[in-house]
């Protein structure tokens, strides 16, 4: 080769101003360490394939020399698996939890984290509001059911009605008719009745208020002489009474089956309500049954004329001393009546009210007591073996 022969140009190995092509990749500088040799066995011998052939001549030795032969690092396929490569190396993978590291090593000093969703379950709220909630609690669990109550209210209501009725009821038989009729003391009939014939014509009209015969069952009776025994006015008097006690028997049964499911539901829905229902309904039934008899005995007359004043429209209950409701049913009969009726009411009420009275044992308290004190020996220390042994049992 002469002088004067041209000096062949060096390849251009500047890789700033493409450094996005792979071909030149070997020839940046390597980053990091080396790596093992089989991970950079495949880059390396592409990296060789890639190398411009070096030109003959005199070409100096420094040139070819000065090229590396391999690539440091792995190359990756594409240039979006390049800039997925180098994200990965710049930016940390972000904590699974917040407060750790990445490596799942919990991180220190001032660096902030985002707090968990159940961060704020940890703060306690404020003693005033933890107070606040506590009385609240506290009186919810005080305040009783209102439905018991009802029913409570109910039966002390029911209960006196169902005595006054079912003392009626006794009243108005053929026993009681036959007790008075033979019992000494008495007053006759000084218009010709027997008593015999007092107990037979008054059962017809004893047994006429309690069944469903018409006003014929007492009008079509008759004397031995064939006159009638009952005038249309006292037909019609009966016809009214009866009106009156059948009302006041159906009422007592239907207060019968409600008071019987008032305390099947308090049996069940509260303890001890049947027991303070009836305690209750006893002191009404004896205040209103001395209150009455107070009354009668004050003014018996007045009494009696004000109580069927309310039932029976006036002039339709007063009679002649020869009607045969006057003779069969004088006045001792009435005073024996309501004295029957008061007793037999003041009796059931006084023996409820005394099986009812509100002890300590009726009321639960004995038990809780006991329970009580036997806690608070355990809890000091000082508790008998006894007492262990029976807490222990139970």
């Amino acid at each position: 080769m002469s002088d004067k022969s041209p000096k062949p140009q060096e390849p251009d190995t500047d890789v700033h101003d493409d450094p996005d092509e792979p071909a030149f990749e070997w020839m940046k500088p390597a980053s990091s360490g080396a790596t093992s040799a089989a991970g950079n066995s495949a880059p390396a011998d592409a990296a060789t394939k890639a190398q411009p052939a070096p030109s003959t001549g005199s070409q100096p030795a420094s040139t070819t020399g000065s090229q590396p032969a391999a690539s440091t690092g792995s190359q990756p396929e594409s240039r979006a698996g390049r800039k997925a490569a180098e994200a990965a190396e710049t930016e940390p993978e972000p904590p699974l939890f917040a407060g750790s590291s990445p490596a799942g090593k919990p991180t220190g000093g001032a660096s902030h984290s985002e707090p968990l969703p159940t961060s704020a379950l940890q703060v306690r709220p404020p003693e005033e509001e933890v107070a606040r909630r506590n009385a609240e609690r506290e009186q919810a669990a005080k305040v009783k059911p209102l439905a018991p109550r009802i029913f409570q209210v109910l039966l002390a209501i029911f209960f006196p009605i169902i005595l006054l009725v079912l003392a009626v009821r006794a009243v108005a038989s053929p026993l009681f008719l036959w007790i008075e009729y033979n019992r000494p003391g008495f007053p006759g009939d000084g218009y010709g009745f027997s008593t015999e014939d007092r107990m037979t014509y008054g059962s017809y009209a004893v047994d006429y208020l309690s069944n469903w015969a018409g006003p014929r069952y007492l009008g079509g009776l008759v004397h031995e002489d064939g006159n009638q025994l009952f005038k249309d006015s006292e037909v019609s008097h009966m016809a009214d009474v009866k009106l009156v006690i059948l009302s006041s028997f159906g009422a007592g049964l239907l207060l019968i089956i409600l008071s019987f499911i008032a305390i099947m539901y308090l049996r069940k829905k509260s303890d001890g309500g049947v027991r303070r229902g009836l305690f209750a309904g006893s002191i009404v039934t004896l205040v209103i049954i001395i209150g009455l008899a107070v009354l009668a005995v004050l003014s018996w007359q007045q009494f009696f004329t004000e109580f069927h004043r309310i039932f029976f429209a006036s002039g339709t209950w007063t009679f002649s001393l020869e009607d045969t409701l006057i003779r069969l049913f004088p006045g001792q009969f009435w005073v024996d009546a309501g004295i029957v009726i008061g007793a037999l009411v003041f009796l059931a009420a006084t023996v409820t009210f005394i099986l009812t009275w509100p002890t300590r044992r009726r009321r639960g308290l004995g038990a809780k007591s006991a329970d009580a004190d036997e806690t608070a020996d355990v809890e000091a220390g000082t508790a008998d073996p006894t007492k262990e042994s029976a807490i222990t049992k139970r």
